[in-house]
């Protein structure tokens, strides 16, 4: 494992020292409004997560702009609290492609397949969304270049950064892409295994929740990616943090257990979906109590990120 002077220091004297010793609560947004400022003055968020996509940070090929992160930065850092960043590469919306413009070209496959959201994709798909073939090495490439942009004007100043959740939902037969699920697992694991190489101080981070073509550990794909994160010093995460979900009970949460002393960190998400589940022994919503336990018992997570719709912060 990985855990450099830097990312210790910064676990001691960034916002908390109990970041690896306890549960730390921290809020989660795609966009850090007014609202999000107020929540984050409460005594007991530590800092915030925020979404930002790549055509946002890279508008055109090899000019970034990181002026929404740097805002953010100062925003947090005067109130004394942390940012964290997720780099976004998919969406969930047709109306939105995430992926840069001049990605769309054949060298890059266009940059971004259409992928589906729904339960039954295998046999209905319909385009929800998008998401950047990474499995494409030129696309991968330019996507690198942003890490290790994000990198040198970022780390040690940003808690964390993270890549989304593996599950992605595209037409297997859409051989013009290049796509397979060995190629796309092999460039997750390339670009999560590259975030860590860049980022000595800030955390790195991986999402994990169900691999395409890898339910239930088929082709080892979820043991030998918790093993690869934990030989590369990749931080791992995930974005449901829902106890007795018997899908993620079937892939990541055991592996996120039981990796929980050899990565750098374990983090998880509760979602705004996450809010609406039942508990099946009380057949009442979660509290917060029963998802900040679950998150740190079960899982092992040190940092749980909260919808800004969680109803206890707005109590």
């Amino acid at each position: 494992m990985k855990l450099t002077v830097g990312r210790y220091l910064l676990a001691l004297t960034i916002g908390t020292n109990q970041v690896r010793a306890s549960l730390s609560q921290w809020l989660y947004t795609s966009d850090i409004n007014k609202e999000a400022l107020s929540l984050l003055e409460r005594p007991e968020i530590h800092g915030i997560q925020n979404l930002y996509t790549w055509k946002s940070l890279e508008p055109q090929e090899g000019q970034y702009d990181f002026s929404a992160i740097a805002h953010d930065l100062n925003q947090t850092r005067s109130r004394g609290k942390n940012l964290w960043v997720q780099i976004q590469d998919r969406s969930f919306s047709l109306e939105y492609d995430p992926v840069p413009r001049y990605l769309h070209k054949p060298l890059y496959n266009n940059g971004s397949v259409p992928q589906c959201d729904g339960d039954d994709c295998d046999s209905n798909f319909v385009a929800g969304g998008w998401a950047a073939a990474q499995w494409n090495p030129h696309v991968r490439d330019r996507f690198q270049h942003l890490l290790k942009a994000l990198a040198d004007r970022f780390d040690g100043q940003v808690y964390g950064f993270n890549l989304p959740e593996v599950s992605i939902e595209v037409q297997s037969n859409n051989t013009a892409s290049g796509y397979t699920c060995q190629s796309y697992f092999e460039g997750t694991l390339d670009n999560a295994a590259y975030l860590a190489s860049v980022f000595n101080q800030s955390y790195a981070v991986q999402y994990v929740n169900f691999w395409p073509c890898g339910w239930a550990n088929a082709r080892n794909y979820m043991s030998s990616s918790f093993r690869f994160f934990a030989d590369h010093g990749v931080g791992i995460g995930g974005p449901d943090d829902i106890p007795f979900k018997t899908t993620m009970e079937n892939n990541a949460y055991p592996y996120m257990s039981k990796y929980r002393h050899r990565v750098p960190i374990n983090v998880v998400a509760v979602q705004e979906p996450d809010l609406a589940a039942i508990n099946p022994n009380t057949s009442k919503p979660f509290t917060k109590e029963e998802f900040m336990g679950f998150a740190e018992k079960e899982l092992g997570s040190q940092i749980l990120f909260w919808a800004l719709s969680a109803p206890w912060l707005h109590q």
